[in-house]
This record gives structure tokens, C-alpha cells and sequence, in this order.
């Protein structure tokens, strides 16, 4: 007969759950495109921040023909993960351009500015990148900036997943230590731990964001500190209640008896045995920080422009939506609500298929 461990067993009653699958895909997909951003954003400039003001505000599947202008020292050379984590220099100015006003006058060229007709203008040809003319795609249009949407959206994945997953680990490493030390010790240690957890939990969780950021500045690194420093208290409630249970259990009296210390016993045989409820919390709270930094960044205390958060681009764009261009807050708003859905999803899997009565 054959056996299968116990994480073989919980793989299997995961997959037997088609939307936490789906979650999954949807999670690995997004990882995916958080890392290869830069790589396969129309726009690949830091930030994806390169503007034409001149195509402000153009409909999905908008191109147009484009014109490079660079310094004399421009060099397009740069090392193939300097461009994968930070984009390509934007030491160029994009100029959209009527492909058949292009004329080669003497030691210039001589061209007419997309859509104003009768604007001339001119610029040596020892200043062009080269000679020929790019065509810029916008597949979901530009904002009122020139920028290219899907580009900020692709990037923006980049952004909410890293703060997720830094919040996520500072709330594990603060939730885990303070409930298995009250979980364990009990007596004065747990009434301390209770007391400064529901001193928190009784703090709205925006309120106690806004304090931090306001305490210690606006910036991405405060809102990893900000947004971790709230969801610990949700961690700690778990951890200390599976610990208060599995500390009666026989193998825990047996390595007590055995005089192991404290320290010993929580990290070897305690800890491990909290691996499942801990994950089902940390993927819940993903979940929320990213919803927690959208709303932070939405209101103008998260992540500051030009970094492509999904909060700031609804922000930006908000006001179109009625203004017969929804796609501008429409686009931000769905990759929030399909991540965090996604998120949840695999917690709820992750919920089943740990639960051995399933």
C-alpha cells in the first residue's frame, strides 16, 4: 500500500480546491511579473516614468510613430540585471512625430509634432539616437501624463508584492516571538503579551498606520515598517493559542522532563508543529497589507510618485472614470481586487487543506 507524508497528503486536499488553485496560479503569475517587470513593460524606464504630455489621455491600443533624442555621450549599453531591477536610464527625450513631415535639412532634422499642425521644430542630427522611427504602443493608452498604463500596472505588482511580503515577515517575526513567549511561560509573561496585544488591537489599523508614517516620514521603507508593525497582533493571537495547546501535549512534557530549556523546546518542537495555522495567517495578511498600502498610497501617505503604485495611479486617475475614460481608475482597481482575491483564496486553501478532518 502506498504511503505519502503529510505534506503529500495536504497538497492533495489543496488541489482538490479549484479556486484556491486558481489563487495559486494567479499568485505565481503576479510573483513572475514582479520580477521580469522591467522586462516586458512597453515602457522600461525607471519607474516606467517616461513622458509625452503630448499623447495625454489616449484610448486603449493608441500608438505612435516617435522620434529619440539623446545627448552626444548616450549609451544604450547597460548590464542585463542593472536593466531587470532598475529599468533603463532615461537619459533620452521620446517626440512624437508625423512620420511624412520628416525632412534631413542640411546638419538637422526637421519635423512636425504629433496632432499640432502648422508646430515645426528641429534638432541636430549629431544629438539622434539614430536615424530611423520608433513606434510606441500603448496597449492600454496613457494617463494625463503620457505615461504608459499597463507599463505603471505591470511595475505596480513590483511594489505591492514587496511591501506584502516585507510586512509579512516582519509581522511573523514580531507576532510568532511574543505569543509563543506567552503561549509558553504563561502566568505574568501572558498577561503582559494580552495586555499589549489588545492595547493594539483596539487601535484602527489605518490610525496606527498614519502615526508611523507621520512619526517617521513618508517613503516606501517606512511603509514596509508601517503597514508590518499593525499585523503582528493577528499572528501573535494564533501563535499563542496553538502554543498554549501543543505545550500539554505528551512529547513536549516528555523534553520538558528531560531538563531542555525553554528556548530548545520551543524552536524544535513547538515551533514546527505551527507551521500550518502561521501560513494561513501570513497569506491573509498579505493579502491585507497589500489593501493596507493601496489605501495609504490612494489618500497620499504611501509609496510617492513616480513609483507606479497601484493606489497612486487611482489617485491620479479617479476623476476620469466618469469623464468617459474609466479605463484610467478602472485597470488599478482590478489588479488590487484580483491580488487580494487571489491571496485570500490560498489562505482559505491553505485553511482546508490543513484541516485534517477534510
Amino acid at each position: 500500500m502506498e504511503s505519502h507524508s503529510e505534506y503529500q497528503k495536504t497538497w492533495r486536499r489543496f488541489r482538490r480546491n479549484r479556486p484556491a488553485v486558481v489563487g495559486l496560479w494567479f499568485v505565481a503569475i503576479a510573483v513572475f511579473v514582479a520580477l521580469f517587470g522591467y522586462v516586458l513593460a512597453p515602457d522600461n524606464s525607471p519607474n516606467a516614468n517616461a513622458q509625452i504630455p503630448e499623447v495625454a489621455l489616449q484610448a486603449p491600443g493608441f500608438s505612435v510613430s516617435t522620434l529619440w533624442v539623446t545627448t552626444e555621450n548616450w549609451t544604450s549599453q547597460a548590464s542585463w540585471y542593472s536593466v531587470l531591477f532598475n529599468g533603463r536610464a532615461l537619459n533620452y527625450k521620446i517626440i512624437p512625430v508625423e512620420p511624412s513631415s520628416l525632412k534631413t535639412m542640411g546638419d538637422s532634422i526637421h519635423f512636425q509634432y504629433f496632432g499640432k499642425n502648422g508646430r515645426w521644430s528641429a534638432v541636430p542630427l549629431l544629438l539622434l539616437k539614430n536615424q530611423e522611427i520608433q513606434t510606441r504602443y500603448f496597449p492600454l493608452g496613457t494617463d494625463k501624463y503620457g505615461r504608459c498604463i499597463l507599463s505603471r500596472l505591470i511595475l505596480g505588482f513590483r511594489v505591492s508584492l514587496l511591501v506584502g511580503l516585507i510586512a509579512v515577515f516582519i509581522s511573523l517575526s514580531i507576532g510568532v516571538a511574543i505569543g509563543a513567549a506567552g503561549g509558553y511561560f504563561g502566568g505574568r509573561v501572558d498577561d503582559f503579551v494580552m495586555l499589549v496585544v489588545n492595547t493594539v488591537w483596539s487601535i484602527p489599523t489605518l490610525l496606527l498606520v498614519f502615526a508611523v508614517v507621520l512619526a517617521l516620514g513618508r517613503g516606501i521603507g517606512i511603509i514596509f515598517l508601517a503597514v508590518g508593525l499593525t499585523m503582528w497582533v493577528d499572528v501573535a493571537r494564533v501563535v499563542r493559542g496553538q502554543v498554549l495547546t501543543i505545550k500539554q501535549v505528551a512529547f513536549v512534557e516528555a523534553a520538558q522532563s528531560m531538563g531542555l530549556g525553554p528556548g530548545r523546546i520551543l524552536l524544535r518542537h513547538i515551533l514546527p508543529n505551527l507551521l500550518g495555522p502561521v501560513m494561513v495567517v501570513a497569506a491573509g495578511n498579505f493579502a491585507t497589507a497589500i489593501l493596507v498600502e493601496s489605501g495609504l498610497s490612494y489618500l497620499g501617505f504611501g509609496v510617492q510618485p513616480p513609483a507606479p503604485s497601484w493606489g497612486t495611479m487611482l489617485n491620479e486617475n479617479y476623476g476620469y472614470a466618469l469623464g468617459g475614460k474609466p479605463l484610467l481608475a478602472l485597470a488599478p482597481a482590478l489588479a488590487i481586487a484580483f491580488t487580494v482575491l487571489a491571496f485570500n483564496l490560498v489562505g482559505n486553501g491553505l485553511r482546508d487543506a490543513l484541516d485534517v478532518k477534510n
